[in-house]
């Protein structure tokens, strides 16, 4: 009996790979924040699905409760897909965000997702055949203003994945990466991206959709994932602009969402 693990999977994009992961039958143990309404979401996929869920609410910025959490988990449960999914970004002026806030980004997106996937590889190796799914984002292919850090935090897991499908490629584990576009997560990302008009809505795909897309391609072993034609549109024009124009271009739309900003 095996299980696909997911962070991030109170809410938004985590939480629709749980739905999905669920309906393909797939076992499930859920990592989120204290607070999350796991076990709601899990009594929920186990009695519709039929399906085993497990799920800890922790903070995975506390680097020992996640090494605590996960060492629980692979002593218990045999784990033969990870999914990261957990992150958090938002749009300020570098000046006028906090510390913390800097701190939150690079210690969940970066530190918590390159622990977690060297506490689970030699785990996943066990198993014949094993996946993991990294969470990048769209953001990763160019520098923003008024962002940054965010950016160069999926910029990482964009060099870390492919690095380690690299580094495993002949085993039995493989590894992809997924770059979505705008998502409307929760009411200050709908604000931003409605605020933004078509552009805002270019590429927006539900969670759902996002989900399954990723999920099928992982399966078949795509190195790659960008979900929807727009995205990979815009990727594609990305390649070709001078790093220059890209960067005010973006970074000029990115500026319109400071009025947003919750930092």
């Amino acid at each position: 009996m095996t299980y696909t693990l997911i962070t991030g999977a109170g809410s938004g994009l985590g939480r629709a790979f749980a739905v999905e992961c669920a309906r393909m039958g797939k076992h499930l143990i859920l990592f989120s924040l204290p607070g999350s309404n796991l076990e709601s979401l899990a009594t929920d996929l186990q009695n519709e699905y039929q399906i085993a869920v497990h799920f800890f609410e922790f903070d995975m910025r506390d680097a020992a409760a996640l090494q605590s959490n996960t060492d629980f988990v692979i002593r218990h449960f045999s784990i033969d897909f990870l999914i990261s999914n957990a992150g958090i970004g938002g749009t300020s002026s570098l000046m006028e965000t906090p510390l913390e806030r800097i701190d939150d980004i690079i210690q969940l997106n970066v530190r918590s997702t390159s622990l977690l996937t060297r506490l689970l590889i030699p785990h996943l190796l066990q198993q014949p055949n094993s996946y993991i799914l990294n969470v990048s984002s769209m953001a990763a292919f160019t520098p923003i203003a008024y962002k940054t850090v965010y950016p160069a935090s999926k910029a990482f897991i964009s060099s870390f994945s492919l690095g380690l499908r690299e580094e495993f490629a002949g085993t039995g584990l493989s590894v992809s990466v997924l770059y979505p576009g705008p998502i409307m997560t929760n009411c200050n990302t709908s604000r931003r991206i409605i605020h933004q008009g078509m552009k805002g809505k270019m590429g927006l795909l539900s969670t759902s959709e996002i989900a399954r897309i990723a999920l099928t391609k992982t399966l078949a072993k795509y190195p790659v994932i960008i979900p929807g034609i727009m995205n990979k549109l815009n990727q594609f024009l990305m390649w070709f602009l001078p790093l220059g124009f890209r960067l005010r271009l973006v970074s000029k739309e990115v500026k319109k969402e400071m009025q947003f900003s919750t930092v």
